[in-house]
């Protein structure tokens, strides 16, 4: 009565609910998209709408006057707006609504980051008032894009009304109809919005499979600029079983108005746990969505989690005090002082493969996330295929969303130096990629991520030379070196226990020797963690055929299915041994070979030593021993020009081929030229194309020590010289390799790397041609053409030959120059007789070598023949 005194219209209306909301878009059942959290980005107008209940419902019309006033919360508080209105309630409207709103139509331009409030006045009595927020995280919420906050998790869960405890939870994917009470929704999203304290709405909402809401949750919670995680359950149902029917629903989560993830369940007959998949606005395909516990984890945790890795103990180091480092740079910024540079935390990585240089990057970037640095702290890796277009155009738009995918995290690039191509390729686009990097790197933009490159140390040197703004972004370099053996055996523990399988004590010790032993003989592409991973793999993969083997698998003890027995990792350090074709010995063939090798002039010790090969070769092959696995038939020809090493070469194939121990054998020579390529990537394919050309032969590679000479920063011949080995050994004895050069050339070629000397055992070494050979070879050569040299000819040609030898120096040609002296003794032959007439020709041998022929050879270093003076010769000691 006292109420109905104070407040007359009291008896004609009853409040309801005041609303806040910002779109004017008309929604079912005269609804609003009603919310108490705004971007500022994103705001023009706020309005209030005022609604309660007409007691004169369907008896008599009457006017009421409404006032709405909006405050900013301040000290004290400020008043914005006071709107007063005097409306007409129909008889016919059970529910009167009073809509108005304030703002500018410039979105941004009136309501700033703050909180407010709506207050309603009903005939000059508050009725009802509600608090809204304005919140800016520096951009609006966009489809892909949302500053404030990112899902990470959503699981289903079902509970009472007052909810349970997160150890309790139990998580499903369908529910029981008749046991079911509330379906909850467990959402677990970053914090992506660091710069200050901020309100969160979120609304989850149930629809059945006819899209009909079943149900709508909202959650205002305050997330605290320190929180890095944001959790929020928000379940519908009833507390009475069987609420829920067989069907097939959806919760959805509305962030802003926008659709932040889907979620679908059913319900059926029984209760199934597991987790279902989620759809994404921004992704075509569902995804799993489940928490990434390391994000929770403090400083000092994921500084613990670090120093737990097997080895690694000067990275562990220096990553301590990089970020002890950091926080004293940040202490400093407390104090007061000014930094001239942004504080670094872009790296390089060198190291070969399965040394841990991803592992690291991930605690990095956790590090840094822990730090205040980054915003997210996750990995993205990428490598060239992933930054490089094929056509003009393509590639910044790729970096561009690598770098966007990277934001607030570590873009780790992988085998980075695939990016710096030699100064002249023009057509490769991986130098544009590193243009944008730099700028990227540098601009303003560039705060919220970091930037870690990894690869081996001479390619990266390369790659770091590549362009003078890179050096000066990388300034932390971190070398990874190869695991020691103790530390490998640690990781192959590990290894079990991620596998489910334990080594038996036998088996422990084989496999700790295989390590060693790989250990011992391994180069830059060596596996590390990588290949006691797969060790392990393959011992579980013989011990699960081992197991299946039996008559009654299942019969065996659970224990039996998780060890590893010495049979189980018997043979998997062995390289399989490769049998010889079954090729019947073609005498025929051999004995030709001999005899070709036994009329080439001089090289005795070489004819014995091919001799003896060939007696070995064929012993083994009669008695069935291993010929490929007894020795090695790569082959060093060392020697000088012309001392006959390819033709030796050629004669040598041809007696393994007469021997069966080559399929087809021919031989295919090449040299760098043919073995390297001018751009990364290109020289592999380039070799593996000569040596599949080669198989079942032999691939000659002449002035081999080409492939080890650098060539410049952008040289590839060390690629070639890998793939030749991994060839070499991953075909053994389906072709062979001979290689030959300058000597002191070819020493050094053989030191370049530790594989080159323990895969050629067999060195045949050609001297220089005695003056006596020399003469022996012009005079065979002489009888190739039909001529006969006339006793004074032959003498000077002899005397020549000598000279040329005393001059000679390490280019002298040997045969070459004996052929050229040759071809120009024939072409004066040649002109004496064309200068003949046809009648004094018919009474002179044509045949016959004379003195006239050969006297332009004086023994005078000016009168040499060859064109540039000096080459092969050098000045006589007086």
């Amino acid at each position: 009565m006292g109420e109905e005194l104070s407040n007359p219209l009291s008896k004609h209306y009853k409040f309801r609910a005041l609303n806040v909301y910002a779109s004017t878009e008309w929604l079912a059942d005269n609804k609003k998209k009603y919310r108490q959290v705004f971007d500022l980005h994103e705001t023009n107008y706020i309005y209030a709408e005022l609604s309660f209940f007409n007691k004169l419902f369907d008896e008599e019309d009457w006017e009421v006057e409404v006032e709405l006033r909006c405050y900013a919360m301040k000290k004290p508080d400020k008043l914005l707006c006071s709107l007063p209105f005097r409306r007409k309630v129909s008889k016919y409207d059970p529910v009167m609504y009073i809509r108005e709103g304030w703002g500018n139509k410039a979105a941004g331009a009136f309501w700033k980051r703050g909180t407010y409030y709506w207050e309603a006045w009903i005939g000059g009595r508050k009725a009802g008032s509600k608090f809204f927020y304005i919140e800016d995280a520096g951009a609006p919420v966009q489809p892909g894009n949302n500053p404030y906050l990112e899902v990470q998790s959503l699981k289903l869960y079902e509970g009472p009304y007052d909810d349970i405890i997160e150890d309790e939870r139990l998580y499903y994917k369908s529910f029981s109809s008749e046991e079911t009470r509330y379906v909850y929704v467990e959402a677990i999203m970053k914090n992506l919005h660091r710069e200050r304290s901020w309100q969160c709405e979120l609304y989850t909402k149930f629809y059945n499979d006819a899209r009909e809401l079943k149900g709508q949750v909202v959650r205002l919670q305050r997330i605290d600029k320190r929180d890095d995680i944001i959790k929020i359950t928000a379940g519908w149902g009833s507390n009475v079983k069987g609420s829920w029917r067989k069907d097939r629903y959806t919760a959805e989560l509305i962030f802003m108005d926008r659709l932040l993830a889907v979620i679908p369940f059913e319900v059926e007959e029984d209760f199934e746990e597991g987790l279902s998949s989620v759809l994404l606005p921004d992704q075509q395909s569902p995804v799993l969505l489940a928490p990434d516990e390391s994000f929770n984890k403090t400083f000092a945790e994921v500084m613990e989690r670090l120093n737990a890795l097997i080895g690694l103990t000067a990275i562990k180091q220096q990553v301590l005090d990089h970020a002890k480092y950091i926080q004293f740079l940040q202490l400093r910024q407390e104090k007061g002082f000014t930094e001239k540079e942004r504080i670094n935390v872009h790296s390089v990585f060198i190291g070969n493969p399965g040394t841990g240089k991803t592992t690291v990057a991930k605690m990095m970037g956790l590090l840094y996330k822990k730090m205040g640095l980054l915003s997210k702290g996750h990995v993205h890796e990428v490598d060239r295929v992933d930054l490089v277009g094929e056509y003009i155009g393509q590639t910044a738009p790729k970096v561009k969303e690598a770098l966007a995918k990277a934001k607030g995290g570590v873009l780790f690039i992988d085998e980075a130096y695939a990016l710096a191509r030699s100064n002249d390729d023009s057509k490769d686009f991986g130098r544009e990629v590193i243009e944008i990097l730099v700028k990227e790197m540098s601009s303003a933009g560039g705060d919220d991520f970091a930037v870690i490159v990894a690869g081996y140390p001479k390619e990266m040197k390369h790659f770091l030379d590549s362009n003078p703004g890179l050096k000066s972004r990388f300034k932390l370099h971190f070398e990874f070196s190869d695991y020691l053996p103790q530390e490998l055996s640690q990781i192959a523990a590990f290894a079990c226990q991620e596998k489910g399988v334990e080594l038996e004590p036998e088996a422990k010790a084989k496999i700790d020797e295989i390590i060693v032993d790989a250990y011992r003989a391994r180069d830059r592409s060596f596996g590390n963690a990588r290949f006691v991973y797969d060790l392990i793999e393959k011992s579980k993969i013989n011990l699960g055929l081992r197991i299946m083997s039996d008559d009654n698998p299942k019969d065996k003890p659970k224990e039996e299915l998780a060890r590893i027995l010495l049979s189980d990792v018997e043979g998997l350090g062995a390289k399989p041994k490769v049998q010889l074709p079954e090729i019947p010995v073609d005498e025929d063939l051999l004995q030709e070979a001999l005899q070709e090798l036994q009329r080439l002039v001089g090289m005795e010790q070489i004819k014995e030593q091919i001799n003896e090969l060939v007696r070995l070769v064929r012993f083994y092959r009669e008695t069935g021993r291993d010929v490929l696995n007894s020795f090695f038939l790569h082959t060093v020809f060392i020697g000088n020009p012309g001392t006959g090493k390819t033709t030796v070469a050629r004669i040598l194939t041809k007696m393994y081929k007469a021997l069966g121990v080559l399929e087809r054998g021919h031989m295919v020579e090449t040299d760098r030229q043919g073995l390297v390529a001018g751009h990364v990537g290109q020289t592999a394919i380039k070799s593996a194309e000569r040596i599949d050309e080669a198989m079942g032969g032999v691939l000659f590679i002449d002035e081999a020590y080409a492939l080890t000479q650098a060539q410049g920063s952008n040289d590839f011949g060390d690629e070639a010289v890998q793939t030749l080995l991994k060839r070499m050994e991953d075909f053994r004895g389906r072709f062979f390799v001979f290689v030959a050069g300058y000597p002191e050339n070819m020493e050094a070629f053989l030191k370049a790397n530790p594989g080159l000397n323990s895969r050629f055992d067999k060195v045949l070494k050609f001297e220089d041609y005695s003056p006596r050979e020399l003469h022996r070879i012009a005079m065979q050569m002489l009888a190739e053409n039909h001529i006969v040299a006339e006793p004074q000819a032959e003498e000077h040609l002899r005397g020549y030959l000598a000279f040329l030898y005393d001059y000679r120096d390490k280019y002298f040609g040997n045969a070459r120059t004996v052929r050229t002296v040759v071809n120009e003794a024939i072409k004066n032959h040649n002109l004496r007789l064309a200068a003949l007439t046809p009648g004094e020709r018919s009474g002179t041998p044509l045949n016959l070598l004379t003195l006239a022929d050969v006297q332009a050879f004086k023994l005078d270093k000016s009168s040499f023949v060859f064109s540039k003076k000096g080459i092969g010769f050098r000045q006589r000691e007086q």
